[in-house]
C-alpha cells in the first residue's frame, strides 16, 4: 500500500512539529558544572523554571534568540545560550563565554 501525497505531507509536518518541541528550556534541565571552576559548584535547572546553586536559588526563563535569564536574590543574569549534547555555553552581552558540562 502506497501513501498518498497528502499523507506524506502530513507525516512530514508531524515530524517537524515534534522536532520543534526540543526547546532550549528543555535542554537545560538537569545539573551542570562550570568548566574550570575549582569550587565544583553545580547549577541545577528544573523543569518548573527554578535554578539552584550552592549559594543561591532563583528562577530562569527563556526569551528570544535563546536568551537565558537567571534571577536570584543577589543578581540577574542574561546570556545567549547554546546547548549541544552535554555542553552548554553562555555568552554574556559583553561577549565573554562560560562553558558548562552536564553531570549525572
Amino acid at each position: 500500500m502506497r501513501a498518498s501525497l497528502p499523507q506524506l505531507v502530513c507525516s512530514l509536518l508531524l515530524v517537524l512539529a515534534v522536532s520543534a518541541c526540543d526547546r532550549p528550556a528543555d535542554r537545560v534541565v538537569g545539573k551542570w558544572k562550570v568548566n574550570g571552576d575549582a569550587s565544583g559548584a553545580i547549577w541545577e535547572f528544573s523543569k518548573n523554571g527554578t535554578v539552584k546553586t550552592p549559594n543561591a536559588s532563583g528562577k530562569y526563563t527563556f526569551g528570544d534568540r535563546s536568551r537565558l535569564k537567571i534571577q536570584t536574590q543577589f543578581a540577574t543574569f542574561v546570556y545567549e545560550v547554546d546547548v549541544t549534547g552535554d555542553t552548554m555555553k553562555w555568552r554574556d552581552p559583553n561577549g565573554s563565554t562560560t562553558e558548562l558540562t552536564r553531570v549525572p
